[in-house]
Formats: structure tokens, C-alpha cells, sequence
């Protein structure tokens, strides 16, 4: 069954956390896409994801390139699953996909201080229930680690 977790973003920025959690998946094996809403968000995330770290990079790259169904990590705005992933990130706001039940999992990472990004992330939430999806969500702890609140 597919499991949904919501991760509450409170005092952090996207940039600082996906990096982390895209590692993990690849660290199981897991292929993994990220879904923006906003074409100028993806290639901000392409580029971050070859500098956030001194010593190494993130295997990664977009849906407009041939090798696409290549990626470990696969940066995109569009449905669809071209490089056969277990893990779908979801970011700003991109809604949980129809195929959602052929994933291991969905990860949906909003921004806990925008008022609209907490209601639509409660929207999501009901919706995972409705469609009998295993939802948890996520609140960083005050040393920033992740931990299970539902």
C-alpha cells in the first residue's frame, strides 16, 4: 500500500531539507521524482542540487533531457512516472497524482508558514484518507530532526 507523509516545513527552506531526503531514497534503492509546480522552481532545484554540497552532488536531472528515464532523481512539472520511481516528492503545492496507488510513496513537503500551502496540504490529507491511503505527517523537532506528530 502506498504510504503518504506530509512534511511540515516550519523555519526551514525546501532547499535545505529535499537534498537530504531525495539521499535517503537513492540510499534504498528507490528511484525518485520531484514534481514543482513552476518550470523557474525545477531549474532552481536542478542547479541547487549540483551545489548544495562541497563534497559531492546529487545524481539527478530534468524531464526535458533524453536520459530522463535514466535519472536516480527526475525534476519535473509534468505527471507521469518516466523514470520508473517509487517515491514521488511533491513541492509547491503539485497535487497528488491520480496513479498516486503505483508509487511506495508520495511525499508531500509544504511550507508551514504560508497559510495557503498548510490549507491545501489539510486538503490533501483528506483526500489520502478518502482514497484509503496510510498518511503520516511530519514536524521537524528543535534539533531539526523529523519526527512522526500522526
Amino acid at each position: 500500500m502506498t504510504e503518504i507523509l506530509f512534511y511540515h516545513l516550519q523555519g526551514q527552506k525546501l532547499e535545505g531539507v529535499l537534498p537530504t531526503l531525495l539521499e535517503k531514497s537513492i540510499e534504498r534503492g528507490w528511484k525518485a521524482i520531484v514534481q514543482g509546480s513552476s518550470e523557474e522552481r525545477i531549474e532552481a532545484l536542478d542547479a541547487h542540487l549540483w551545489t548544495y554540497r562541497d563534497d559531492g552532488f546529487l545524481p539527478h536531472g530534468t524531464w526535458r533531457e533524453p536520459e530522463a528515464a535514466a535519472q536516480p532523481v527526475l525534476l519535473t512539472v509534468n505527471d507521469g512516472n518516466p523514470n520508473a520511481a517509487s517515491v514521488r516528492f511533491l513541492i509547491d503545492g503539485a497535487a497528488v497524482p491520480a496513479d498516486a496507488d503505483s508509487y511506495a510513496r508520495i511525499v508531500l513537503v509544504f511550507n508551514g508558514d504560508d497559510e495557503d500551502a498548510v490549507a491545501a496540504a489539510r486538503g490533501a490529507w483528506s483526500e489520502a484518507k478518502a482514497r484509503g491511503f496510510e498518511a503520516t505527517y511530519w514536524q521537524p523537532d528543535e534539533q531539526g530532526r523529523w519526527v512522526k506528530k500522526a
